[in-house]
């Protein structure tokens, strides 16, 4: 029963067939269905969306709406966040070899060199003047921290309308917080359709890929130093990276999802996914870049709001509101301990 349901229901929980969809939402509205209703979708006991109601077995009860949304978002939030522990173990061990490849003489050129160590800002600057002249198809940036300063963008403007000019496509990847900056808005709008940009609550370190052929990574934290890459295999796993975080991210032009939560922000439910996880406070504000103190001012109206006098206890009520995972859309309505329920229907 179980194959013959897999060939004619090929799909997960994040998208049931039409059979499936009508008779899981009237399981859910009427709080139950006959098991006979559920034999033509076997595919909502596979994925257990329904299962059998210990009074009476001949009746299937729905696992909650809820409950099936965090158990779809904790795998999208695994995804990305196995994706950024590879790209920092990909990174440590860049560093670890570009100083091995230090030790003996590399042949001239840039062709010749799969990692280049480039130390310090003129460098730098040279290498990302010399991908840009030669680049004419794509490139792809992921720029992390907060609401990027005039002086950022102002220094990467030139190479932007150059490679604008050539007809060269840009994507870029910023964190949500980065679309309260009115510069990053001017830029875009300055680039027009050359750019299009999305967000997510977090992103890997500074990425800069250019034709699928060259990248550009930090090599140390305050990035006077760069790692040059041009080794087939590890840019293209670095474009692997980039596609599946911005098959994630948001568009800027749409609107962040609502929490479905009274009284708290996309901002704070992330936040309160990295308490969840026993990230302190710096760590949390270096991740969704914002300051330390705008970081803890959330987090004391995430203990306001959901009754916590303690932090022990901030993360209990983290759990029982189902924010200890990250969410793209827009759960169903939690009510807060002490809130009144609203109209049911």
């Amino acid at each position: 029963m179980a194959g013959h349901g897999a060939q004619e229901h090929p799909h997960g929980a994040d998208r049931l067939c039409a059979a499936g969809d009508r008779v899981y939402s009237r399981a859910v509205r009427r709080g139950r269905v006959p098991r006979q209703d559920a034999e033509p979708v076997p595919c909502l006991l596979e994925l257990a969306l329904l299962h059998p109601d210990p009074d009476d077995m001949d009746w299937l009860v729905p696992t909650s709406p809820q409950e099936v949304m965090t158990r779809l978002l904790r795998g999208v939030h695994d995804e990305v966040s196995a994706s950024q522990r590879r790209v920092g173990s990909a990174v440590e061990a860049f560093e670890w070899y570009a100083g091995l490849g230090r030790l003996i003489h590399a042949p001239a050129g840039p062709e010749g060199t799969a990692i280049r160590v480039l130390d310090g800002l003129a460098r730098i600057q040279a290498a990302m003047d010399e991908a840009t002249q030669a680049c004419t198809t794509e490139v792809l940036t992921v720029q992390p921290g907060g609401i990027r300063r005039e002086a950022e963008l102002s220094e990467g403007l030139h190479r932007a309308l150059a490679l604008r000019g050539r007809g060269v496509r840009m994507r870029d990847l910023y964190t949500h917080v980065a679309r309260h900056g009115q510069g990053l808005l001017n830029y875009l709008e300055l680039m027009g359709d050359a750019v299009e940009a999305r967000t997510l609550d977090e992103v890997i370190d500074r990425l800069i890929l250019f034709d699928r052929t060259v990248a550009f990574i930090p090599a140390n934290s305050d990035r006077t130093m760069a790692l040059e890459l041009r080794h087939p295999a590890l840019v293209s796993y670095l474009v692997t990276v980039f596609e599946r975080l911005w098959r994630l991210a948001i568009p800027l032009s749409a609107a962040l999802p609502e929490t479905g939560i009274e009284g708290i922000s996309h901002r704070e439910q992330s936040i309160a996914a990295l308490l969840a996880e026993g990230h302190q406070d710096a760590v949390i504000a270096e991740r969704l870049g914002i300051s330390v103190r705008t970081a803890r001012a959330h987090i004391a109206r995430l203990s306001e709001t959901l009754g916590a006098a303690s932090r022990t206890q901030l993360g209990v009520r983290i759990a029982q509101a189902g924010l200890d995972g990250p969410t793209r859309g827009a759960p169903a309505p939690v009510i807060l301990p002490g809130r009144e329920s609203p109209t049911a229907r």
